[in-house]
C-alpha cells in the first residue's frame, strides 16, 4: 500500500513538473524549424564573409606598407646618387653631342649668336650650343598649335591696327617704306655658271630673288576681299605667309652675309634658277636634293658595328639631308617649297609636265 502511494506522488510531482516548465517557457525543444536553420545558416556565411573580408584588407595593408617602404629607399638611392649624376651629366652630354668647330660656328651663327665668347673654350662653346638648341626644342614641345595660335592673333591684331589707321587716316609708313625698298631691289637672272665664277654675285641674286618673291606673295595676301581675309581659310592662308616670313630670315641673313655653305647654296641656286623659269618639276627635284639628299639614312647610322661601313667614305656633303641638320635649317627649307607652291600659283608653267 505503501509503494503504491509512493508511486502516485512520484507521478504526480513529475507531471506539476512538467506543466510548470511549460508555463515558464523553459521546455527544450526536440525540433529546429526550417526559417531558424536559414537564419543561422545566413549568419554563418555573413560571419565568414566578414572574415574574408577583414583577411583581404589586412593583406593590402601590409602589401602597401612594404610598397611604401620600397618605395621610400629607392628615393633615399636617388637622392644619394643625385649629386654624382648632375657632376657627370654635362660631360656625358657634350661627349653625346660630338661635333665638329666648323658646324659649331655654323648652328651659331645661324642662330644669330657669337661664334665664341670671351675666354671661351671648344668645349664650352658645344655646351653654349646644345643649350640654345634645347631651349628651342622644349619651346617646340609645346606644339606648332602654339605657334600657329600667336601668328594668328599677332596678325589679327595688325589687321585691328590697319583698320584703326585706316579710318582715322593715318599713313602707314611701314608699308610706304617697304614699297620704296621693293622699287630699289634688282631682280635678275639667276646665272648657275656664277658657282664656278663669281659667287659674290650670285648670292645676291638668290637674296633678290627671294625677298622679291616673298614681297608679291605679301602683296597677294593684302589684296584680297575684306570678307576672305576675315574667313577661317583666310585667316590660315595668311598665318602661313607670315610664318614663312620668320623662317625664311635665317637663310636670308646668311645670304646677305655671303656665308652660306658652298652645296646648300648650289642646291638653293638651282632651285630658284628653275622656279624664274618656270620648271617647277625640276625644282622640285633640287629640293628634294637639299632637303633629304641621296644618302638613306643620316650620316650617324653607317656606324653600326666595330668596323666602319665603306658606305661612309661615299658620302659627300651633296648626298646630305640638311633638313636633319638643325630645327632652323628644317624651318627654312619647309619655307622655300611654300615659295615654290605660290610662285606655281601665280606663274604657273607652259606645260604640264613641269607641274611639281
Amino acid at each position: 500500500m505503501d509503494f503504491l502511494n509512493d508511486a502516485i506522488n512520484a507521478e504526480i510531482s513529475k507531471k506539476r513538473k512538467t506543466l510548470e516548465t511549460a508555463k515558464n517557457g523553459n521546455a527544450k525543444k526536440k525540433y529546429v524549424s526550417r526559417a531558424e536553420l536559414e537564419r543561422m545558416r545566413e549568419e554563418e556565411y555573413l560571419r565568414q564573409e566578414a572574415e574574408q573580408r577583414a583577411k583581404e584588407l589586412e593583406k593590402k595593408r601590409k602589401r602597401q606598407e612594404e610598397e611604401e617602404a620600397k618605395r621610400r629607399e629607392q628615393e633615399k638611392a636617388q637622392a644619394k646618387n643625385a649629386g654624382e649624376q648632375n657632376k657627370t651629366d654635362g660631360e656625358a652630354e657634350v661627349e653625346t653631342f660630338n661635333i665638329t668647330r666648323e658646324e659649331v660656328i655654323r648652328r651659331l651663327r645661324a642662330k644669330g649668336q657669337p661664334i665664341r665668347l670671351f675666354g671661351e673654350t671648344d668645349k664650352q662653346c658645344k655646351i653654349r650650343l646644345r643649350a640654345l638648341e634645347l631651349m628651342e626644342e622644349q619651346s617646340e614641345e609645346q606644339g606648332q598649335r602654339n605657334d600657329y595660335m600667336r601668328k594668328l592673333e599677332e596678325m589679327e591684331e595688325g589687321m585691328r591696327l590697319e583698320a584703326l589707321k585706316q579710318k582715322a587716316g593715318v599713313r602707314d609708313e611701314k608699308k610706304i617704306n617697304k614699297k620704296l625698298k621693293k622699287a630699289e631691289l634688282i631682280v635678275e637672272p639667276i646665272d648657275l655658271n656664277l658657282l664656278q665664277s663669281d659667287l659674290d654675285r650670285l648670292f645676291a641674286q638668290i637674296y633678290s630673288y627671294l625677298v622679291h618673291t616673298m614681297d608679291e606673295w605679301e602683296e597677294f595676301m593684302d589684296a584680297r576681299p575684306e570678307e576672305e581675309k576675315q574667313s577661317g581659310q583666310g585667316k590660315r592662308a595668311a598665318v602661313l605667309q607670315k610664318q614663312t616670313a620668320d623662317y625664311m630670315k635665317p637663310l636670308l641673313r646668311q645670304l646677305k652675309k655671303r656665308t652660306l655653305e658652298p652645296d646648300i647654296l648650289a642646291r638653293v641656286a638651282e632651285i630658284t634658277h628653275h622656279m624664274q623659269h618656270r620648271r617647277y618639276r625640276d625644282a622640285q627635284d633640287s629640293y628634294l636634293q637639299l632637303s633629304i639628299g641621296n644618302a638613306p639614312w643620316p650620316i650617324g647610322v653607317t656606324m653600326v658595328g666595330i668596323h666602319e661601313r665603306s658606305a661612309r667614305e661615299k658620302i659627300f656633303a651633296s648626298q646630305v639631308a640638311h633638313v636633319l641638320n638643325d630645327e632652323t635649317s628644317r624651318k627654312w627649307i619647309q619655307s622655300v617649297k611654300r615659295l615654290m607652291t605660290f610662285a606655281q600659283s601665280k606663274y604657273p608653267p607652259d606645260t604640264l609636265s613641269q607641274m611639281s
